[in-house]
């Protein structure tokens, strides 16, 4: 009989936490396609702009001012807050790896910052994760990496 309270007192507390803070562990939707919305078709042609929210954790894309794509992100986490203002995309590379943080892989990188600030692929868990960069699921990445070029806004 005791063995079910303490259950039923452990359940109760995952619970209230849950609530408060969220899932204990949160799920990487970064191969998830159902992170994202991408439809090019909306707008063929003319100037690709990104928005980014830290807030909402979120991203968009316009060309030519209409949305042809939306995602869950995953931006920098306390002590390694993601900058804010305007960007442009100072360079691209399709296979980045990092020389700060041991080599790791960060495919269809777009650096934003001349101190290592990009939009890659990488774990997007539904919170802020990254030392920085704007982590995106790997599908959208590859795929924003198509329609920008350096200079584009972010």
């Amino acid at each position: 009989m005791q063995l079910i309270h303490v259950l039923r007192t452990t359940t109760v507390i995952l619970s209230a936490t849950t609530l408060l803070t969220g899932p204990l562990y949160a799920e990487d939707r970064q191969y998830n396609p159902d992170a994202f919305t991408w439809n090019p078709e909306l707008s063929e042609n003319g100037p690709v702009m990104v928005t980014v929210s830290l807030k909402s954790q979120t991203a968009a894309v316009y060309r030519n001012g209409i949305k042809i794509g939306s995602t869950e992100v995953s931006t920098g986490f306390k002590g390694h807050e993601t900058p804010t203002g305007v960007f442009h995309i100072l360079n691209k590379d399709k296979d980045h790896h990092s020389k700060t943080y041991g080599n790791a892989s960060m495919p269809y990188s777009e650096r934003i910052t001349w101190d290592g600030v990009a939009l890659h692929a990488g774990a997007v868990p539904g919170h802020p994760s990254s030392h920085g960069c704007i982590h995106l699921p790997y599908d959208f990445s590859k795929k924003l990496f198509g329609v920008t070029h350096n200079g584009t806004t972010v």
